[in-house]
C-alpha cells in the first residue's frame, strides 16, 4: 500500500514539475515576443493596442452626466504627496501666470483674476494609477467656465496643460476637460495649495487617474490634434480614465 502511494506521488510530482516547467517556458517565450515587438509611445505594439481598446470603452461609456462620487467633510482623508515633476523649487509665485494659447485673442491670467471666476467646491477621490486613493477638497474654477469666456480661436478637440518649462504635461480630450467636476483648482482642503500639492494652480479632475491631474499649471492649450503626454509617452494610456 505505502509503495503503490508512494509511486502515485512520485508520478504527480513528475507531472506537475513537467506542467509548471512548460508553464514557465511559455511565459518566458511570451515576454520575450513581447519585449521584442515594436515600441509605440514607450510601450509594445500589442499592449499599446490594449490600452486603445481600454481608451475605445471608457470613452464610450463616458457622460457628462456621469458625476464622480462626492463625499462629506468628515470623509477627507490625509492628503499624499506624490511627484514633483515640473515643480521647480526656485519658482517665482509672483511672476507666475496662466498662458492660454489658441484662443480668439491672447490671454495671460493672474491667480486673483481666475479667483474672480464662479467659485466651485467638490470632495472627490483622487486616484492614483498605483493603486492608492484619497479624498480631498477641491476649490477652484470650472475649467468649461474658461472655455466659454476665452473659446478656441479654431475648431477644438483637446486641451494641453503644461507646467513652466514643460518639465510635465498631459493632453485632454475636450468631453474630459468640460465635464463639470473638472476644475482648475487653487485650494485644497480649504487652503491655499503649497509647493508639493502644485501651487498656484493645478488640475483636479476626478474622472481620470492622478497622472492627468497635472501641478502648477502654466499653459493650457486648445489643440486640433492629440497633444503630447508625459505618462502616455513612456508607456502610459493616454486616456487614463476610470
Amino acid at each position: 500500500m505505502s509503495d503503490d502511494f508512494d509511486r502515485r506521488l512520485a508520478r504527480l510530482t513528475r507531472r506537475g514539475f513537467v506542467t509548471a516547467a512548460v508553464a514557465a517556458a511559455a511565459a518566458f517565450g511570451g515576454w520575450k515576443w513581447l519585449r521584442s515587438r515594436a515600441r509605440i509611445d514607450g510601450a509594445p505594439w500589442p499592449l499599446r493596442r490594449v490600452l486603445e481598446a481600454n481608451e475605445s470603452l471608457a470613452s464610450a461609456w463616458f457622460s457628462p452626466k456621469r458625476l464622480s462620487p462626492e463625499f462629506k467633510p468628515s470623509q477627507r482623508t490625509r492628503p499624499r504627496i506624490n511627484g514633483h515633476l515640473g515643480l521647480a523649487e526656485n519658482a517665482d509665485m509672483a511672476q507666475w501666470r496662466l498662458t492660454i494659447e489658441g484662443a480668439a485673442a491672447p490671454v495671460s491670467l493672474t491667480l486673483d483674476e481666475i479667483k474672480s471666476m464662479p467659485r466651485v467646491e467638490m470632495i472627490t477621490e483622487l486616484r492614483c494609477i498605483e493603486g492608492w486613493s484619497t479624498i480631498v477638497k477641491w476649490t477652484g474654477a470650472r475649467l468649461s467656465d474658461f472655455a466659454l469666456r476665452f473659446p478656441p480661436a479654431n475648431a477644438a478637440e483637446f486641451i494641453a496643460l503644461e507646467t513652466p518649462g514643460r518639465g510635465y504635461y498631459v493632453g485632454l480630450d475636450m468631453a474630459s476637460a468640460l465635464h463639470p467636476q473638472t476644475l482648475l483648482a487653487y485650494e485644497m482642503n480649504d487652503q491655499p495649495l503649497n509647493w508639493h500639492h502644485g501651487a498656484p494652480l493645478r488640475l483636479a479632475i476626478p474622472v481620470k487617474y492622478g497622472i492627468k491631474n497635472i501641478k502648477r499649471i502654466g499653459v493650457l492649450r486648445y489643440s486640433a490634434s492629440r497633444p503630447a503626454d508625459f505618462w502616455a509617452e513612456r508607456g502610459y494610456d493616454w486616456y487614463a480614465g476610470h
